[in-house]
């Protein structure tokens, strides 16, 4: 057993802080909080812990028991088996920052050419070594905008099918800031086309933030609404499906500023909600506004190249208080998966896994539409989700689908009340043409009765 300190080091501590005793610490604790009585079963065998937990888990149904067709936002994709093996490799699996470059050129370089990939596939300068997920990228983005205007503009555009958690966390991290204005999401429109956007834009606003694919699957094209926010003076900020741009065209060429997004389509397993992976990719001009770390080329004193942490005085841990985020750490290990899924599909495999998702999203769409009282709402075109208006409360058909084996779609109404009725329907590469027409006939069923 590990005894981290001896009684007699635990009281040379003491004295040397000047208390006679442990719980002295603790004297403006109320005792009744102090030290809790804890009502605790026997203790067992690591065996018998283990067999408990199994037997708490089996009570669990996953998408390997389940048809998954539930979506918004962490998607049931497939993880080649070859990114386990390469991150579980000691040099990789750590909890240390590469601050020491002569020690950490693998890490380094790993991170390097994950940012390089990202940069690449949204058509952006540069991306910075990755966020905690989606949300944090996105609002982060948000205080990149509010800094580069130095507080001036105080109007934050969100479109409202921006995934409605994006847009909480934006909200939350914004909170105490009592000039700043967010709106967009407040709409009376459903769905929102780029002039209802534009209808909330004017010279105080600092940021533009729209979804592509958006939260409802749809596709648009952001040219127009580019031209028109750089003419207002604002920034264009856009939150992606990493997966969608190997069929999409990246952001990057239609004029966003910054470019954010979840990274869990890109080789990261489910696991109940995390960790996931931030992406965020912006222009040259933000480098020295971007949160989150970097790594830059370089060469060593005998000129040879190498790769070390750059631009780090933007950091907490060089200039706490002027520091442009308080993200001190980041997914390293999750940004390394993603960066070993893109090797390994390379750009033609990435574009045939967006195509697969593509095919059968529209494949189950158009057999969905031909249910009675089933309608598919989308009518411009969509990736791998997109919206069914059910003859029956969402929550309801789904509690049934589950008798089926089915795990149905995101219940909209529950981010959107005023969108009653409304199935947001996902499908993956993971689903075969024969689970897929088992699904539309289990609709049916549900439905007749």
């Amino acid at each position: 057993m590990f005894i981290p300190h001896t009684n007699a080091e635990k009281e040379e501590m003491l004295k040397k802080i000047g208390v006679n005793q442990l719980e002295d610490l603790f004297a403006d604790v109320p005792v009744a909080h102090r030290f809790p009585v804890l009502d605790l079963p026997e203790a067992v065998t690591e065996m018998e812990a283990l067999q408990n937990l199994q037997n708490l888990a089996m009570a669990n149904e996953s998408t390997e028991d389940l048809l998954c067709f539930l979506g918004a936002g962490a998607y049931n994709h497939y993880v080649p088996s070859a990114i386990d093996s390469i991150i579980s490799r000691g040099e990789f699996l750590t909890a240390y920052t590469p601050y020491q470059p002569e020690v950490s050129q693998g890490t380094l370089q790993a991170i390097f050419e994950y940012q390089s990939l990202i940069a690449s596939l949204t058509g952006m300068e540069i991306s910075n070594a990755s966020h905690y997920d989606g949300a944090t990228a996105a609002a982060e983005a948000c205080v990149l905008a509010y800094h580069h205007f130095r507080g001036k503009k105080t109007r934050f555009v969100l479109a409202k099918s921006v995934h409605p958690h994006y847009r909480e966390t934006i909200k939350t991290y914004f909170q105490g800031y009592s000039n700043l204005e967010i709106v967009g999401d407040n709409s009376d429109s459903l769905f929102q086309d780029v002039e209802n956007i534009l209808s909330f834009v004017d010279h105080k606003t600092a940021i533009v933030y729209v979804q592509y694919p958006d939260f409802f699957g749809t596709i648009h094209d952001f040219t127009s609404l580019a031209k028109k926010v750089h003419e207002m003076g604002a920034l264009l900020a856009i939150s992606i499906n990493p997966l969608a741009l190997g069929l999409l065209k990246p952001p990057g060429e239609f004029g966003a500023d910054i470019v954010t997004g979840e990274g869990q389509p890109l080789g990261i397993p489910l696991s109940y909600g995390g960790p996931y992976l931030g992406i965020f990719a912006t222009q040259k001009q933000f480098v020295r506004k971007l949160a989150g770390r970097l790594v830059g080329e370089t060469v060593d004193k005998s000129g040879k190249k190498g790769y070390v942490l750059t631009l780090t005085a933007r950091e907490q841990h060089i200039r706490r208080e002027k520091a442009t985020s308080n993200i001190c750490t980041n997914q390293g290990i999750i940004a390394l998966a993603a960066c070993v899924y893109m090797s390994l599909l390379g750009k033609h495999g990435l574009q045939q896994v967006a195509k697969l998702n593509y095919d059968k999203a529209h494949y189950a769409a158009e057999k969905i539409n031909q249910l009675e009282g089933f309608e598919v709402v989308n009518k411009d075109p969509f990736f791998n989700e997109f919206v069914v208006r059910c003859p029956m409360p969402v929550e309801e058909l789904n509690a049934t689908l589950l008798d089926f084996d089915v795990l149905g779609g995101y219940d909209i109404s529950k981010d959107y009340p005023e969108m009653e009725n409304l199935m947001l329907v996902a499908v993956t590469e993971m689903l075969t043409k024969d689970e897929i027409d088992y699904f539309v006939s289990s609709l049916a069923e549900v439905t007749n009765g």
